[in-house]
């Protein structure tokens, strides 16, 4: 009788568990996000079709069957004729990158996102307290925080971080820094810096997992300002209510999905296996495990309980069907990784394509641009208007390890700036994604590549 009474009484305890948690997860945590500027690279990095197509035919160790390769993946990317490109590709001289190059692409980035975000915000460099930035494919003596510290003669004791090689989610992990500082440190403003080294990665060989990353990297960067002051909350734009990271590098497969290393043939490149996408399906499922009850309101508990003893390990799909995220989330801030990425999040949670339509439109408008992907996203969110005081955004990201961190948001007040999309927004969404390289480059044989490469 008294095992019939506890296990009656089981989930009722469990939910009464949770409710103290998230009492005492809202009294130890406070984070806004007071202001964001995302990169705009000059009008001559755009990379057409035509530009696109002059880098790849440069390679000459591609052969036919690489080229059509290359064409077939671009083609279903879901990427547009408007993503930038690094200034030493676009320049010819992808050969032989230089560190003056990954500088200067690196500072231009930095600098042109944090002049924006100091002069919009009315914030003083000297009011920083902590600094992270997070670029995965370069480090350098001094560091790029110290680069940061030098331009802006920031004050002598801010907290300075970087993150290298956590790939395109290394900007929540940069916040979930953050995050534990604001619950040691009263009263500090932080920035967050992010973005990708492009230009001295690009990969020169044949080898067809090195070459997703040409096709889907484009240049991009964000940067954030974060504050637990809570005289300050007024001036937020979003929240941070949760956050949770999970790390699959234990899993041998999953750690080597993708990998940067030397191919066969000695050129160095970053690949990308056919286990990606088990290896995102485990993660992201291993998350929502964790994050979903964090999230839920109190009537998709007891389903929760029911639900969860039916998921297995990658079986995404099953979380989706059997629970309703549209509950207590608005929006979903997907990274734009690439159509798969996008595809395969939206099935698993049961999206529709209002929901898609944000990380669809930053892929093609922008492309993969690694962490700061996510921002290029929020900022559609907002250039459309789609963000009410209230709402709740769920951020999700995949990074190399591999690793699925995903957090929930909740908007501070009605956001309405057209910021980095305000000269395209109008155009947007496109209804139908029309790739020109398949009409203009599909018919070329050996004889014709031949031809075009001579000339």
């Amino acid at each position: 009788m008294e095992l019939l009474t506890a296990l009656y009484l089981f989930p009722f305890l469990y939910i009464a568990l949770l409710i103290c948690k998230r009492a005492v997860q809202k009294t130890e945590q406070r984070c806004y996000m007071l202001h964001y500027e995302c990169f705009k690279p000059p009008e001559d990095r755009r990379l057409s079709t035509e530009t696109c197509a002059s880098v790849v035919l440069r390679n000459k160790r591609l052969g036919i069957e690489e080229f059509r390769y290359l064409l077939n993946t671009i083609v279903s990317s879901g990427i547009g004729e408007s993503t930038y490109g690094p200034k030493n590709v676009l320049e010819g001289r992808e050969h032989y990158p230089t560190l003056s190059d990954a500088l200067a692409e690196m500072d231009e980035i930095m600098f042109a996102t944090l002049d924006k975000l100091f002069d919009k915000s009315g914030f003083s460099p000297s009011e920083i307290n902590i600094l992270v930035v997070n670029v995965s494919l370069i480090a350098t003596v001094p560091s790029l925080t110290a680069r940061v510290v030098n331009r802006y003669k920031m004050r002598p004791d801010v907290k300075v971080y970087i993150i290298t090689g956590m790939g395109c989610s290394a900007s929540i992990i940069a916040i979930n820094l953050i995050q534990h500082l604001f619950k040691v440190h009263r009263n500090m403003n932080a920035i967050v810096v992010s973005s990708e080294s492009m230009g001295t990665n690009w990969y020169m060989g044949k080898y067809r997992s090195f070459m997703l990353s040409n096709c889907l990297f484009r240049t991009g960067g964000c940067s954030m300002l974060f504050s637990n002051n809570r005289n300050l909350k007024h001036r937020a734009l979003i929240k941070l209510n949760c956050l949770l990271r999970t790390h699959l590098g234990a899993n041998d497969e999953a750690y080597k999905c993708c990998y940067q290393k030397e191919d066969n043939d000695g050129f160095p490149g970053f690949s990308l296996s056919k286990h990606l996408p088990k290896a995102a399906a485990q993660a992201f499922t291993e998350n929502l495990k964790v994050l979903v009850p964090r999230i839920l309101p109190l009537r998709e508990l007891l389903r929760y309980l029911i639900v969860s003893r039916t998921w297995t390990k990658g079986d995404l799909e099953k979380i989706g069907k059997g629970l309703n995220f549209k509950a207590c989330i608005q929006h979903f801030c997907i990274h734009p990784g690439g159509r798969a990425v996008i595809d395969g999040t939206g099935k698993g949670l049961q999206l529709d394509d209002h929901d898609l339509e944000p990380a669809r439109m930053a892929l093609h408008r922008w492309g993969n641009t690694s962490a700061a992907g996510l921002w290029y996203v929020l900022g559609y969110m907002e250039a459309k208007r789609r963000l009410k005081k209230g709402d709740k955004i769920l951020m999700i990201s995949f990074g190399t390890g591999f690793q699925c961190n995903n957090c929930l948001w909740e908007v501070m007040t009605d956001m309405k700036d057209r910021n980095v999309w305000d000269d395209c927004i109008d155009d947007y969404p496109v209804k139908k994604i029309v790739n020109p390289f398949t009409e203009r480059y599909s018919w070329i044989n050996d004889e014709r590549l031949s031809f075009v490469r001579i000339h």
